[in-house]
């Protein structure tokens, strides 16, 4: 039950930049269609990898075992600050759905549009919104570095990419 409610730890990039722009369709066509029903797949989504990762993420499996490994080489990036990338969008995901059944539409659509720019950004330049919220978080120290060692210490990557 342990390796169920998991998280990868390292993430593939491509991976989750793949889940970024299906997230990403899929809010531009909720905003413009109106078919708010679309929240649902979304908001399990994000909830399913949260708690196990890309294993009861249908969209998350495919990114992770049949996408990614068509576009090239792994490039490996700490998990932690994804599955913190994925809680906020959980979050967010949860309450535009909340709000388009049980308030308002227009306030679901505030909180869809916040979806743009960070899974814009993920997925067609890899920047992560999610993932550079969570090093500022460890830097002021509500995130001990205890949860990411890798995250704490930048060098090993700057050797690898220099």
């Amino acid at each position: 039950m342990r390796s169920l409610f998991s998280f990868p730890n390292p993430v593939n990039e491509k991976a989750a930049r793949v889940v970024a722009g299906v997230v990403l369709v899929g809010v531009i066509v909720t905003l413009a269609t109106g078919w708010y029903w679309l929240l649902i797949p979304i908001a399990y989504g994000f909830w399913a990898r949260v708690l196990t990762g890309p294993t009861l993420s249908p969209l998350g499996w495919i990114a992770q075992n049949l996408i990614a490994p068509r576009l090239g080489d792994r490039k490996p990036v700490p998990g932690p600050p994804k599955r913190f990338a994925q809680a906020m969008g959980a979050v967010m995901s949860t309450t535009a759905l909340i709000l388009a059944f049980a308030a308002s539409h227009t306030a679901a659509d505030v909180v869809l549009v916040l979806f743009l720019p960070a899974a814009g950004l993920e997925s067609i330049v890899g920047y992560c919104v999610g993932c550079k919220l969570f090093g500022a978080l460890m830097r002021l120290g509500v995130v001990p570095e205890s949860v990411c060692a890798e995250c704490a210490d930048i060098r090993p990557r700057l050797v690898s990419t220099g």
